[in-house]
């Protein structure tokens, strides 16, 4: 089994991360078959406490009889494009992009399983079938699949060379004073807080420019181009400079009127590379219907004021 290590997972034990793939097998276990060299990251052996980075290659050579099986699952799929290599997926908020120790089923990943089988990349492990990159459960829009190897590694590269432009939606907390800035603050996990990330001097580069597309009384709503893609990237750095993604609880977002199932967030636009070609495709879907319903209510109170 080999692996390759995503952004997502970068800075993470080693036997951490495979406990992702490993559900049945203790901590300890897994510690001894990292010792005894059934685990190599980039060819080496290595400790289990050893910090995994983007790009890390990771083969191995563990027994597990009850490993877990990720089952299909008959979803729909909103497919927003699709050529022999990869397609493009509108996800809906409140989708895991792909299982987890906890959760085995009603992800994307069981989804393109039962349209697609074994015809989807496996560089990311059994977990992660296909997907080359993630968004959040609550966070919906456009994410790209893989259908080949060869075609996710062709766009790996791409996303390191910043050929691939992704934009989002956001309506965050406070009024935004200036219509465009950049945020370039470093991006690493949080210690106290794992499951976190935050804005740390010993982070990687992360950048993301902030484009104001309407102010209301105490909210704004915005377009977000990810220079980089970091975990939580966007979350963390708008938390960071006090306007954190409306209902957005984890970082920081307090009570407001309207209820919505965590962070306003959407991701609208992609523009890519087509695999081993020049062709740029670009894609682009409407607000969901969180955007659309908090810009309605704001708009509603403007309206009621004039």
């Amino acid at each position: 089994m080999k692996l390759i290590v995503d952004d997502l997972n970068d800075e993470k034990r080693l036997d951490l991360y495979l406990a992702e793939y490993f559900a049945n097998l203790s901590r300890s276990r897994l510690q001894a078959e990292i010792k005894n060299g059934n685990v190599l990251v980039n060819s080496k052996t290595v400790k289990s406490s050893y910090l995994i980075k983007s790009g890390d290659s990771i083969d191995i050579n563990i027994n597990d009889n009850n490993e877990i099986i990720i089952k299909p699952e008959n979803i729909l799929l909103d497919i927003v494009y699709e050529d022999t290599n990869m397609l493009v997926v509108n996800k809906p908020s409140g989708m895991l992009t792909h299982p987890t120790n906890l959760e085995q089923s009603g992800t994307l990943v069981n989804a393109l399983l039962y349209k697609y089988g074994n015809d989807l990349s496996d560089l990311n492990g059994e977990f992660r079938r296909g997907i080359l990159h993630r968004l959040d459960r609550n966070t919906s829009g456009l994410l790209m699949v893989v259908k080949n190897n060869d075609a996710h590694e062709f766009l790996v590269e791409k996303m390191k060379n910043r050929e691939i432009t992704k934009k989002y939606y956001a309506i965050v907390k406070g009024v935004i004073d200036e219509d465009e800035f950049t945020i370039n603050e470093p991006i690493g996990r949080n210690i106290k807080y794992p499951q976190k990330m935050c804005v740390t001097p010993d982070g990687k580069e992360s950048i993301s420019e902030i484009k104001v597309l309407k102010r209301f009384s105490d909210a704004t709503f915005i377009e977000v181009h990810l220079v980089t893609g970091r975990t939580h990237q966007i979350r963390v750095h708008l938390s960071y400079i006090g306007h954190p993604v409306y209902n957005d609880t984890l970082y920081g977002f307090g009570k407001m009127k309207i209820k919505t199932e965590e962070q306003v967030l959407q991701s609208y636009y992609l523009s890519f590379p087509k695999p081993f070609t020049n062709e740029m495709i670009t894609v682009e879907i409407e607000k969901d219907d969180k955007i659309k319903k908090i810009l309605a209510y704001y708009l509603n109170l403007v309206s009621k004021k004039s």
